[in-house]
């Protein structure tokens, strides 16, 4: 029987881990060629690429919320729609900031060398301005924002227009303003096209107020204090007066830069004088070219047939009440003597 041969303890040297050993033998790795290196390089050069673009594609089309400096705003990229921001819309605003951040991001355009142009959300990023100057927070001075790329100008006031449409209640006159103000920056060429396009959902019945009200911002615009104050009502007997009196206009303007008022209500008032004075004066010119006609109408043989039927009030005069409500006296008694004596009696009675 053959004799086991009795195992000896491991030599500890042997079980050290060197970094110099390379290790041979079936465990040992295999050797790549130097293509193979290179294509893994390209492949990996080509996902990252791959990566950037689809980044830069979904960034561009708005599908990207970025974080923009507040000062890489322009604010007035367009002309806004909004001539009033009321301090009691803006402080609930400014505290759900503070509370909860920003949940909405506002819309912009890029204009190229850092600078975004605004679109949507005007309150928002002046609410989130106040809020960086009176608590000097660093978080405030970002905004949340997605690019946008209108086609073309118009695009962009439509998407302005249609923000607030929804989340604000537009006046007659800032809806009438924006109109006049995207044709005078050559955005549209006529102001029907303007109101056409950028109401499209409006009824027929309030693009013809909004309609109405452009003749209210052409002649008042700069002089009103509060615009946005205006109602429907006033508003639109305003405008059919503007277009009715070519005077009312400078003269209207001349009072209310005059006369600066303290709120909405005492300008309102200040108008509806004007309206009613205006009214007033038209009264009595049309009364008195009325009553100028009606005596060129009334026959000869009324006013001085001595004959016609009347009660008599003096030797040779008759008092006659004509049915236009005038007094006609007629008669041979009406000497110049009569005509004085009956002057210096009137002059008795003012």
């Amino acid at each position: 029987m053959a004799k086991r041969k009795r195992l000896s303890a491991a030599n500890p040297a042997f079980l050290v881990p060197s970094d110099d050993i390379t290790p041979n033998g079936p465990f040992a790795a295999p050797a790549l060629p130097p293509i193979a290196g290179v294509a893994g390089d390209a492949s990996a050069t080509a996902a990252l690429e791959e990566l950037s673009r689809s980044v830069a594609e979904q960034r561009a089309a708005g599908m990207m919320v970025l974080e923009l400096d507040l000062a890489q705003l322009d604010l007035d990229h367009l002309v806004r729609d909004r001539v009033a921001m009321a301090e009691d819309d803006m402080q609930p605003l400014m505290q759900s900031l503070s509370a909860r951040g920003q949940q909405t991001p506002i819309e912009v355009m890029a204009l190229g060398a850092g600078r975004y142009g605004l679109i949507s959300g005007w309150r928002r990023s002046q609410a989130l301005m106040r809020l960086a100057r009176e608590t000097g927070e660093t978080r405030f001075k970002t905004v949340l924002a997605l690019i946008r790329r209108p086609q073309d100008a118009p695009a962009a006031y439509q998407a302005m227009v249609e923000e607030n449409e929804i989340r604000v209640a537009l006046s007659h006159y800032e809806r009438a303003r924006i109109v006049v103000k995207s044709v005078e920056q050559g955005v549209f060429e006529t102001e029907k096209k303007a109101l056409q396009e950028l109401f499209a959902t409006a009824s027929r019945s309030k693009r013809s107020k909004i309609g109405s009200f452009i003749t209210v911002v052409r002649a008042l615009d700069g002089a009103l204090q509060f615009p946005a104050a205006l109602g429907e009502r006033l508003g639109l007997s305003l405008s059919k007066m503007l277009e009715d009196n070519n005077g009312f206009t400078t003269q209207l303007r001349t009072r209310l830069i005059a006369q600066l008022t303290d709120d909405a209500a005492a300008e309102k008032a200040l108008i509806e004088r004007e309206i009613q004075s205006l009214n007033i004066e038209l009264d009595t010119k049309n009364l008195e070219s009325s009553s100028a006609t009606d005596l060129r109408s009334k026959t000869p043989e009324v006013l001085v047939t001595p004959t016609s039927q009347g009660r008599k009030v003096a030797l040779g005069v008759r008092l006659l009440n004509h049915p236009c409500g005038d007094l006609v006296l007629t008669g041979p008694g009406l000497t110049p003597e009569f005509r004085a004596a009956l002057r210096s009696w009137l002059k008795t009675l003012t």
